[in-house]
């Protein structure tokens, strides 16, 4: 009897692994679909010719052309803005008032599931409201240790210490897990390294990487540094790196000698005026920490409501970003497809510097509100002017020869030992500073990546899943 029941149960299981009949039919989830992210433009896949045109003759940019083909993927309409920025800012304070009020008050973390099982790391409890304006002495003081006090106010109110804000985040070097002598070797459960001519391999001990780290010393400055270890575990393809993401205000005064730019630096970010307009004095290392956090809080969200992850936000590669600012228009100069910069009725198309020393000739001193001149055919906004923006891209001045002809792409994640010229990025699309030529689809220029500029801002992209 109970060999019977053995063999009944094992039929019924093989009977429901292997669909109707014993026949291969596949696990497939039919019924999704990609959901559109809000405020972003769908770029369909296709082939361009990358690279400066006719208009460079004399080959002053020296940057070959060529044709290549890119996957479909998600950009952002506009540029990021103030106010978007400044979601991420407060979500940052947030989170380190959380964990300052947690040390006063436990119940600003949880250390329980909901079955009652303690968590093996305590988590912030984000319904639990923070008391800005009415708290006891005990939690006032917790929260004003986030604020210039006493002799560092010169304010009408206390002022957020924006050195606080750091964003610790993660991230798996696929480049490095790529590599043949980094291969996992699943006969004997370790890495190995092949030695050359000997057809040998060494212990996982000998094989060295480099990773990020990020850690706090004696002192309690926090450190970034690059360390070499040994692959042992995956977990050693995981680096970590703590951002400060306050945007450098002061950038507006560094950028330009003999000027009187203060008001822009009290204000630009600050104040509620200029929520639509593009954020500014943003590096590009803080604008893949925004990457990151936007990834997290939307894959949050969508785990928490039983939905399924989908692709990380970043920083569009070289290639994907002048593929989306020509707009479907090969071989154009410009991203509204003519080779002018005016309308037929004199009206200029972009935010740009049109003559020396006039900037405001197209009706706008420094940045304009995102939106503010028509957008391309694919429906994305200042592709050209306000701002100039990151790419995910390492700058190279021939990387046109080099990278493939298919999702062509050239990155270098640069470490702390590493020369000046390794911290390169590739920026597009010109600013309301430059001259016209930058607003060329094909121009592209260079920024370190540590830099913060009153003209450099960022917006987003999302790889599309599947075949549209």
């Amino acid at each position: 009897m109970k060999k019977l029941l053995i063999i009944s149960l094992i039929a019924v299981l093989l009977t429901g692994c292997g669909g109707e009949n014993g026949e291969l039919v596949g696990v497939y989830s039919k019924s999704w679909k990609e959901p559109t992210p809000y405020g972003m433009i769908f770029i369909k896949r296709g082939s361009f010719t990358m690279g400066q045109n006719d208009q460079d003759a004399n080959w002053a940019m020296t940057s070959q052309s060529r044709t290549v083909a890119l996957d479909a993927f998600w950009m952002d309409e506009t540029e990021i803005t103030n106010g978007e920025y400044r979601q991420f800012v407060n979500w940052v304070r947030d989170s380190i008032a959380r964990e300052k009020l947690s040390a006063v008050d436990e119940s600003y973390k949880i250390s329980q599931d909901k079955k009652g099982n303690e968590l093996k790391t305590p988590i912030l409890n984000w319904k639990k409201k923070i008391p800005w304006k009415k708290a006891n002495e005990d939690l006032k003081a917790a929260l004003d240790s986030m604020y210039y006090m006493d002799e560092d106010a010169i304010d009408f109110e206390p002022q957020l210490n924006g050195m606080i804000l750091m964003y610790k985040y993660g991230w798996v070097d696929y480049v490095q897990a790529a590599k043949k002598e980094n291969k996992f070797d699943a006969l004997r459960g370790s890495y190995n390294r092949s030695i050359a001519g000997l057809g040998k391999t060494k212990d996982s001990a000998d094989v060295m990487i480099r990773k990020d780290t990020s850690f706090t010393n004696e002192q309690g400055h926090i450190i970034n540094q690059t360390v070499y270890r040994e692959l042992k575990r995956r977990a050693d393809f995981i680096s970590m790196k703590r951002v400060n993401i306050y945007p450098d205000t002061l950038c507006w005064i560094r950028d330009f000698t003999y000027a009187y730019n203060e008001p822009y630096m009290k204000m630009y970010f600050a104040h509620p005026g200029y929520g639509e307009y593009p954020v500014v004095g943003v590096s590009w290392e803080q604008a893949q920490a925004f990457c990151h956090w936007r990834s997290f809080l939307f894959n949050s969200y969508q785990v928490k409501n039983k939905g399924v992850r989908v692709q990380d936000y970043r920083l569009p590669t070289e290639a994907e970003w002048e593929y989306a600012a020509r707009g479907g228009k090969d071989l154009s100069m410009y991203p509204w497809g003519g080779n002018y910069v005016r309308t037929t009725k004199g009206c200029f198309l972009a935010n740009f510097k049109p003559q020396r020393g006039n900037y405001t000739d197209d009706g706008y001193l420094i940045t304009a509100k995102v939106g503010s001149y028509p957008p391309n055919d694919f429906g994305l906004y200042d592709m050209a002017g306000n701002v100039a923006e990151w790419t995910s891209s390492a700058f190279h001045e021939s990387n046109y020869s080099f990278v493939h002809d298919m999702n062509p792409n050239y990155e270098y994640n640069a470490k702390t030992s590493d020369p000046d010229v390794l911290r390169r990025k590739v920026v597009r699309g010109g600013s309301w500073k430059d001259v016209g030529i930058f607003l060329q689809c094909g121009v592209r220029t260079y920024e370190y990546q540590t830099e913060n500029r009153s003209f450099i801002g960022f917006r987003c992209v999302r790889s599309y899943i599947g075949v549209e």
